[in-house]
């Protein structure tokens, strides 16, 4: 099993966990844990694929990414009550699915010949439409919209990373693992340390 398929197997599996933590939070039935959780998981590589023109879709061509979402949201589904604190098990479960499909959105870029910009942009539609779309569908403010956190920034920063790191090493699994690595801490740096962009703050009109 190559890098890229582990990258998009871990990804698809731990964002659809998040899904399905949200679709708890949300009170869903057993379908809407699944559908979010596959909304989630499956959502930023669908988008990639289709503005790459990568044909066919990476789930239509391996459907076992589908079955891993509908499974992850069954036992998300029968354990969650379990789970102390949903919220903080969603934020921290995120951060790692973030990294990781950041990383993956980077290597399948990579792997297709596309320009350094491309690639830095496919990493990060992988790594954030997702979980955009899962918050947007069940009414919460999306993650990656949160007022001043690291989020598109930790996923720009680290495919940015990555592509850099390929151009000075020229091997692509060292580069997809610092890249995820930078995203990851930059991530859980926002979430325990505060670490955050400056904030726009109005000020009154002058006369």
């Amino acid at each position: 099993m190559s890098l890229l398929t582990l990258l998009e197997y871990a990804s698809v599996l731990v964002f659809a966990i998040t899904g399905a933590l949200v679709a708890s939070r949300a009170q869903l039935d057993l379908v809407g844990f699944a559908f979010i959780a596959c909304l989630t998981a499956l959502g930023g590589g669908t988008l990639r694929d289709l503005l790459l023109d990568r044909n066919p879709i990476f789930w239509i061509a391996n459907p076992t990414h589908l079955a891993l979402g509908v499974t992850a949201a069954l036992v998300v589904f029968l354990s969650a009550h379990l789970l102390e604190s949903r919220y903080r098990a969603l934020l921290w479960l995120d951060s790692i699915a973030l990294a990781v499909a950041v990383a993956a959105g980077t290597g399948i870029a990579i792997s297709l010949d596309q320009s350094a910009v491309v690639v830095v942009l496919m990493g990060m539609i992988t790594g954030c439409m997702g979980g955009l779309m899962r918050d947007v569908v069940v009414g919460e403010v999306p993650l990656v919209l949160r007022q001043g956190e690291l989020y598109v920034t930790a996923a720009f920063a680290g495919a940015a990373t990555a592509v850099i790191t390929r151009s000075i090493l020229g091997d692509d699994s060292i580069s997809l693992f610092v890249g995820a690595c930078v995203t990851w801490v930059l991530r859980a740096g926002s979430l325990y340390f505060g670490w955050h962009l400056p904030v726009y703050k109005s000020r009154p009109p002058r006369v």
